[in-house]
């Protein structure tokens, strides 16, 4: 009698469940898979936490090295060494660039790719920790931008992801990849060209800011062309006979004071700036040879082109009038950027979670004490809000910008940058104040928020199918009905890899002197017996 109560009763508990499937079970499932994916996320924000002397390390090293574009020579033998002991496969030199290199681990998909730059800015040298000018090496180069705090970001954030898909045996491969000679763009569009994004699924850009954010969509950001144009002449006496002689320089002059004439009559949205790269030997002699380099910036790949083709015009005339010749080679090229609706949605989501950083009052204290030195127009210190996702902005409403090659990779895979919070709000740029905080508490601090945000995209993007899915539906079927990518270089342009060669050669033994040892000192900063914070000049 029991026997046949119990099989009544399982029967009865059988029927119910084919009755009512999604009353049981829906709910539970969705709920159980939002706690693996939470579950996941704290446990690399804590691998992230534990790994905060490593992040210091890598940062503090990267900014001691101070090594400009296609010369990251010590940058990227340090970088592959921590990514080969930690288990990833490295190849080096892609692209035809030296310092360029791949690090892969894991198998199967999705694959996401992690970059992030790694270059400095001429004559940025600066002590970290000092508030005022105080260059380590005088003239050498130095992060000016903060490139030095990318790369250890990502590797940290992969570190953290891989030690949870090899606990939990999760498929995915994990690609590393450094942005070289960045400040030169001269770089992604190469490695485009090589297919080193071919089988990703989604590229996840990682750049310094004073803010931790991300975008969707066409950016403020402009893209370029980089131009260097060589005129050639014939030498002569300056005094005795200089109507025998051409003078090249001549012709740089002419065409730049018509490119500046022409300058009125362009676009609001462009901008375009050039160097004399050579102007001749020595002032007696005329000069046969000189050459200047032009960036032309523009929103659009066909308003780019544009400027380039009117560059050209302007070349042309100058060595008409001067009874010159004149080439010209392309040095460089960023698309503009477009970057992908779902997995910014995603990364910010991720920003929200994870927040800023909690400065200290000393952080704030010399926040404030840099922007005074520079005449910063906001002495608020470090942002204790964050900034919220940047939408799509119109053509019409874009007025100039900088620009990234990242714009070429946004064209090639579903991309995303996240802007990470290590510097200081209300810098020049591209100047020795924006090295002030990079290897200060204020960038450890940043990169480890960011590399968490990072690190739990990730986790989304491998245990979250459906948002592989809409990145590639969206990267498909919105931004490609927007323009289709067309690189501006060809099959045959080499990289110039020969660019900032001599200025490494130069330097480069005197900043040797102030490599982080970090195997006898806690920081850069006590290497270099600068207490933090310093906040007014000796």
């Amino acid at each position: 009698m029991r026997q046949c109560l119990r099989s009544s009763a399982a029967v009865l508990t059988a029927l119910l469940l084919w009755l009512v499937p999604s009353a049981l079970s829906a709910r539970p499932q969705s709920e159980a898979g939002d706690a693996r994916v939470d579950a996941y996320k704290r446990d690399v924000a804590a691998s992230v936490d534990a790994m905060a002397k490593m992040t210091q390390e890598m940062v503090d090293s990267v900014f001691s090295f101070s090594e400009l574009a296609h010369q990251e020579v010590e940058t990227s033998r340090y970088l592959t060494a921590i990514l080969e002991k930690n288990g990833f496969a490295v190849r080096r030199g892609v692209a035809g660039m030296p310092t360029a290199w791949v690090a892969t681990w894991g198998s199967g998909t999705p694959v996401i790719a992690l970059g992030s730059d790694i270059d400095g800015i001429p004559q940025a040298s600066q002590k970290p920790g000092v508030p005022y000018r105080a260059p380590l090496v005088a003239g050498a180069p130095g992060h000016g931008e903060g490139h030095n705090s990318g790369v250890p970001l990502n590797i940290v954030a992969a570190l953290a992801v891989k030690k949870v898909m090899e606990r939990d045996r999760l498929a995915g491969t994990l690609v590393l990849w450094p942005g070289v000679a960045e400040e030169l763009v001269a770089a992604k569009a190469w490695f485009v060209r090589e297919g080193i994004f071919r089988n990703v699924d989604v590229s996840l850009f990682a750049h310094v800011d004073s803010n931790m954010k991300t975008a969707w969509g066409s950016t403020a950001a402009n893209g370029l062309v980089s131009i260097e144009y060589t005129f050639a002449g014939e030498t002569a006496h300056s005094a005795a006979a200089p109507w025998r002689g051409r003078s090249a320089l001549d012709a740089v002059e002419l065409m730049n004071a018509g490119w500046n004439y022409r300058r009125e009559h362009l676009r609001l949205q462009q901008r375009s700036h050039y160097v004399i790269t050579d102007g001749g030997d020595q002032p007696n002699v005329v000069p046969s040879r000189a050459a200047v380099w032009y960036f032309f910036r523009e929103t659009e790949y066909p308003r780019i082109k544009e400027l380039w083709e009117i560059g050209d015009k302007m070349a042309q005339g100058a060595a008409l009038m001067t009874g010159t010749t004149w080439t010209s080679r392309i040095v460089g090229t960023a698309w503009p950027q477009h970057f992908n609706k779902p997995v910014a949605e995603a990364m910010s989501a991720n920003i929200a979670r994870v927040g800023l950083p909690k400065w200290s009052d000393d952080d704030q204290a010399f926040a404030k004490a840099v922007q005074k030195e520079i005449g910063a127009p906001n002495l608020s210190g470090l942002d204790v809000e964050l900034g919220a996702m940047e939408e799509p902005i119109k053509d019409e409403d874009k007025r100039g910008g900088g620009s990234d090659d990242i714009g070429d990779v946004s064209w090639t895979v579903p991309t995303v940058t996240l802007r990470y919070p290590a510097n200081i709000p209300g810098l020049p740029g591209h100047n020795w104040a924006n090295a002030i905080a990079m290897a200060t508490p204020i960038a450890h601090k940043g990169v480890l928020a960011g590399a968490k945000v990072q690190a739990m995209t990730m986790i989304d993007l491998l245990v979250r199918p459906e948002l592989v899915k809409n990145a590639r539906e969206y990267f498909t079927n919105v931004q490609l009905k927007e323009m289709t990518y067309t690189p501006f270089i060809a099959a045959d342009t080499p990289p110039p890899t020969w660019m900032n060669r001599d200025v490494m050669e130069r330097y480069r033994p005197e900043l040797r002197k102030f490599y982080y040892d970090a195997s006898k000192y806690r920081t850069y900063l006590e290497q270099l017996g600068i207490p933090y914070p310093l906040l007014q000049r000796p």
